[in-house]
């Protein structure tokens, strides 16, 4: 055990205090740490951090013992006040309860973060969470006009409804941008000259207008002119102080006080999420915090000489569009609705305060490949906007890991029109037997699927034609390196497999993708997508697909590596509009092969060809049953190494087609002979067509016809054909009595197996 240890003051519900002491298995750096108190509140976390992955041993001091969490928290079975505590991937606040070890009564209780293996995961965390939320709010927008919506936010909800709102909104006004922007605002206000009006000596005055002069002639609290004076002709008396108006620059204007209202409206909603959850909540804390920000942002002295608004200007082309108003309204137009959303899917991220950052990895790549599927291939808009849609209690985004959600669309160019449908959890179930879809082992899952498949049939006839590919992506956050997808080039496979006995598989990941690739149906291709820098992929032929490897796409504004993927899709595409590529090619002679089912078994010896000599398997390789009119016919065939057939219409002529022109094997047989040993090979590229003077040159007689069918041949002389005869009545395609000289063609299959 390594020496990293940690001790905590733990105070209890009578307000004393125990210790609690922490000691790490691992000298991994950083695995347990004790932060600063305020660092731990800028970030909502508890201030003794672990990390995930790790196992700990724990002492409670006193007469106390921990609440057991399974699989998280365990006392030991020989001292209660010991136990392990083993996060696994749990990420988050874990709250643990103290009791009393003799009547399991609770005494305290008190938090410990457990932090995410990947050093940014905060800052990803947050980006995500707020990208996730402008993609929501944007959808939303879509289908309703942002200015008409009520700030009424249902507080009767449970309390992790509440925070999954309000994480929403602190996605977005607890942002460094929206920081940022309230900033700029202040340094570079918008302001306006006003008039205002003030009470001076009359000794002061000095421009004289019309309304300087009535007050000459009206104003109150006279005094009288002196007698020398100039004036003495003019007025008796005159005021001894005057009402003028002068013009000021001030900060008092609609787009301010639309900025302080919407601080205020921001911070008061806090406040009320604060009201309704527990102090020891993480929520509560974060809500605590975000306050604290707000709070600070309207204490400035900008916001003092800003009245309250009348009116809210947000058609204003300050507001819509001078730096730092502009982002505000955005955030305005946005947090109501982020306020009233509610995504079921956000308890696989925080419920209990934890922040499962890799499953909010595999919804925020849910958006960014939808944003690229979108660029690309026409998507029904109509099935995106479903993606929100009206519950119970507000408005709630579909999306929720093992949720399968569809989305179809098109891509057409001049050449090809092809369908389009992104996935997102499907589940290729199994068991199902060929030609049906899914998976022919067990139910398969990937986070996403690209499916492809031509213009004019359904899925389905497409999954039972072989002309439909399924490319997976699965998300994995906690993968940062290459290495951990693969291992190491020279890793030793002895080595690996004693890691596996212990339980640790390392290219797990790759495995995991051979599987989608191998048990899942037509699947082209299976790519893990990770926050890394490196991209890896791997052909299994020649072409593009068949593939398996790793994107590397980054939670980023700028370097997200999008552009590569971007680029490896095109290439997908590009791939389905050859026509003449292998993929189409093996596509259709799986559909071929397999559409019937063959029963026949072949255990007969045939010659082996290797190399470039290798030839096609006996069901696609044919043989010609030709026909010879007598033995001086047959010694002619031997001694010039030609087979001839009539080309004419009539009754006895080849009917020439594929089989018939591709064979490669000719078994001869002559009137009344139904079985054959007569075996030769066909070589040449197919038949050729001889005229009447060039059969004479070749010392052919009893000429009938003007042309001929020759075929070059040549007496076999494998093994396997030697001494063997065939009985032809058992080829189905003979016919007896005179039509026995038809010539036909079988594949050698058959032949084989009317073998005596």
């Amino acid at each position: 055990m390594a020496d990293l240890k940690e001790t905590v003051k733990v105070s209890l519900s009578d307000g004393s205090k125990i210790d609690f002491t922490i000691f790490a298995e691992s000298n991994k750096k950083h695995s347990l740490q004790l932060i600063d108190e305020s660092e731990a509140a800028d970030f909502g976390e508890a201030p003794l951090q672990l990390l995930e992955g790790f196992g700990y041993e724990y002492v409670v001091s006193g007469e106390y013992k921990l609440k057991e969490i399974p699989k998280v928290v365990n006392s030991s079975r020989v001292n209660e006040s010991t136990g392990r505590i083993t996060p696994n991937i749990y990420v988050g606040t874990l709250m643990l309860d103290v009791l009393d070890k003799t009547t399991s009564e609770l005494k305290g209780t008190f938090p410990l973060e457990v932090r995410s293996v990947k050093t940014t995961y905060r800052q990803d965390y947050r980006f995500m969470l707020e990208d996730i939320t402008e993609r929501c709010t944007d959808l939303l927008m879509q289908h309703s006009s942002p200015v008409t919506q009520n700030y009424t936010i249902n507080f009767n909800n449970n309390p992790q409804t509440l925070y999954q709102r309000f994480a929403f909104v602190n996605s977005v006004i607890g942002s460094s941008d929206f920081k940022e922007a309230v900033h700029r605002i202040v340094s570079f206000p918008v302001t306006l000259w006003a008039e205002k009006e003030e009470v001076r000596d009359i000794r002061r005055a000095r421009r004289m207008g019309n309304a300087i002069i009535k007050q000459f002639a009206s104003g109150p609290d006279r005094i009288k002119v002196p007698e020398q004076h100039r004036l003495q002709n003019r007025f008796a008396s005159i005021p001894a102080q005057l009402t003028v108006k002068s013009k000021h620059e001030t900060v008092d204007t609609p787009e301010n006080r639309f900025i302080k209202h919407a601080l205020t409206t921001f911070s008061q909603f806090c406040a009320d999420i604060r009201s309704h959850l527990k102090p020891g909540d993480r929520a509560f804390r974060e809500a605590v915090l975000l306050e604290e920000v707000l709070e600070n942002l309207l204490s400035h002295s900008f916001f003092k000489d800003i009245s309250p608004p009348s009116s809210l200007a947000l058609n204003s082309p300050v507001l819509q569009r001078k730096e730092g108003y502009r982002e505000v309204l955005r955030v305005w137009l946005m947090f109501d609705l982020a306020a009233k959303l509610v995504w079921s899917g956000g308890e696989d991220v925080y419920s209990a305060g934890k922040r499962d950052v890799a499953v909010l990895y595999e919804y925020w790549l849910f958006f960014t490949l939808l944003d690229l599927f979108k660029e690309l291939f026409h998507i029904n808009s109509a099935a995106i906007g479903a993606l929100i849609e009206p519950t119970s209690d507000g408005l709630g985004l579909k999306l929720k890991s093992g949720k399968y959600i569809p989305l179809e669309g098109v891509y057409e160019t001049g050449s090809r029109k092809l369908n389009i449908r992104f996935s997102f959890n499907r589940t290729f179930t199994g068991e199902h037997k060929y030609p049906s879809g899914g998976s022919w082992t067990k139910d398969m899952r990937p986070d996403y699927t690209l499916s492809i498949w031509p213009i004019g049939i359904t899925a389905s006839e497409a999954e039972e034609q072989e002309l439909i590919v399924h490319i997976h992506f699965d998300a994995k956050y906690k993968i940062s390196d290459l290495n951990e997808i693969l291992g190491e080039e020279d890793e030793d496979l002895e080595e690996e497999k004693r890691e596996q006995k212990k339980g640790n598989y390392k290219r797990a990941d790759l495995f995991k993708m051979h599987a989608y690739r191998d048990a899942i149906r037509r699947t082209g291709g299976a790519y893990i997508l990770y926050p890394g820098s490196q991209s890896y992929n791997r052909t299994g032929f020649h072409e593009l697909i068949p593939g398996l490897g790793a994107f590397p796409i980054k939670p980023s504004r700028t370097d997200n590596g999008i552009p590569e993927l971007k680029e490896f899709i095109h290439e997908i595409i590009n791939h389905f509009l050859d026509r003449s590529s292998q993929r189409e090619r093996a596509s259709y002679h799986i559909y071929d092969i397999h559409r019937n089912q063959n029963d026949d078994i072949l255990h007969e010896p045939l010659p082996e060809f290797y190399g470039q000599d290798r030839a096609l398997p006996p069901d696609e390789t044919n043989v010609l049953i030709g026909y010879y009119k007598d033995a001086t016919h047959l010694e002619w065939i031997k001694k010039e190494g030609l087979y001839n057939a009539r080309m004419d219409s009539n009754r006895g002529s080849l009917q020439l087609g594929p089989a018939e022109a591709g064979a490669r094997y000719l078994l001869l047989h002559t009137k009344g002979q139904l079985v054959s040993g007569e075996i030769w090979r066909i070589k040449g590229k197919g038949p050729r067509v001889f005229s009447k003077q060039k059969m004479t040159a070749r010392n052919y007689i009893n000429q009938t016809q003007d042309f001929y069918l020759v075929y070059e041949v040549e007496k076999v002389g494998s093994a396997e054909f030697v001494n063997a005869e065939w009985d032809i009545r058992k080829l189905e395609e003979h016919k007896s009595g005179r039509g026995s000289a038809l010539p036909f063609a079988v594949s050698l299959t058959e032949l084989m197996q009317a073998k005596v």
